[in-house]
């Protein structure tokens, strides 16, 4: 697990908490609403994420028995806040230690304080394994409230919807407590500051760009293309092996949470196919070219990737030996899929369940 303070590491890298403060400065203003809305939405939000827990832990088989904590619904500084801290934390610093960042962590967290910004617009709902007893689900309202205008579905479907997602994330490491450290261990080794030649480095990037320039990026494999294949192919191996534990990690929880929101099927939100649908039209959406550079530069085309290439597995799964003998998955990192076995269900059913 990574130390917390500026000793090695992503420690000291970042000014988290001045991240915080300047992304809430540069959050852009949620959906125009009257104070009535504004504190139903919340209620509702509330009331939807515990009405989700039984529908999870019966289509999962998992967390049965666990207390159901209450959620957070937060707006978008309230989410810029408690990202940062979530980050703080992952990267091993403390947010709330005066002296715990040096000088160069300013310029870094006045850029992730941007990035922050940025995302506080996207997210509807986040599970942080890492703050509190039971770690801690957080619903941003006037995201689900803009979305679900923008998608005309029923609010009372769509707000269940997204829920069954978040508390699926929080089922799963309740189920498999180890995956909290293996994401600070992982971590880690991405932030550790190897005296790496500084020719092997540059060797590794030419050698990346040269690739891309002999090819459509578009048909290389999910996990090579764009912004995040160029960070692997540029990484010393112990971090790419890292950075491509993260990414099977985050391919299984993001598919498996799209699995349970679609599987309660429509006994639990009747309108769940047409907000699939519509959902799925909104992912694909073009956006402007500034956008696309953004969401690009952020990693965020590689996080929809997740979620397809995730699901898709989860399904292939489910469907040929059913949810009980996949949640073998949970068993520890022997159990989760390799990068290559997510595009290839076969193989893992092959490897782990004989």
């Amino acid at each position: 697990m990574p130390e917390s303070g500026a000793d090695g590491g992503f420690g000291g890298a970042v000014d988290w908490r001045l991240a915080a403060r300047a992304g809430a400065r540069l959050a852009p203003a949620g959906p125009a609403t009257s104070r009535y809305t504004a504190e139903t939405i919340v209620t509702a939000l509330e009331d939807a994420s515990v009405r989700a827990e039984g529908p999870v832990r019966d289509v999962t088989g998992l967390a049965d028995g666990l207390p159901v904590p209450a959620a957070q619904v937060v707006d978008r500084v309230g989410w810029i806040d408690a990202a940062a801290r979530s980050m703080a934390h992952l990267t091993g610093t403390d947010i709330d230690s005066a002296s715990r960042t040096l000088l160069a962590g300013k310029p870094a967290g006045l850029q992730a304080g941007a990035m922050l910004a940025y995302l506080s617009s996207a997210i509807l709902g986040q599970y942080d394994p890492f703050t509190g007893d039971h770690g801690t689900l957080l619903l941003v309202a006037p995201n689900v409230l803009q979305v679900e205008r923008t998608l005309k579905v029923s609010p009372a479907d769509f707000r269940l919807w997204v829920c069954l997602h978040e508390v699926t994330h929080r089922v799963q490491f309740s189920s498999a407590p180890w995956m909290g450290d293996y994401m600070l261990d992982s971590v880690a080794t991405l932030g550790d500051s190897a005296d790496e030649p500084v020719g092997e480095f540059v060797a590794r990037l030419s050698g990346a760009l040269r690739e891309r320039r002999r090819g459509n990026d578009s048909e290389l494999p999910p996990d090579q293309r764009g912004i995040i294949g160029l960070i692997r192919a540029t990484q010393a191996p112990p971090q790419r092996e890292a950075l491509d534990r993260m990414l099977v990690l985050g391919t299984v929880l993001e598919g498996h949470a799209d699995h349970v929101m679609d599987a309660v099927g429509p006994a639990v939100v009747p309108s769940v196919a047409r907000i699939r649908k519509a959902f799925d039209a909104r992912r694909q959406r073009r956006t402007n070219p500034v956008q696309r550079l953004l969401r690009a530069l952020l990693g965020m085309d590689a996080k929809m990737a997740q979620y397809v290439r995730g699901k898709k597995f989860v399904d292939a799964v489910v469907a040929r030996v059913g949810m009980e003998r996949f949640n073998t998955i949970w068993t520890g990192p022997d159990t989760l899929p390799t990068l290559d076995e997510i595009d290839d269900p076969d193989a893992w059913i092959a490897r782990v369940l004989g």
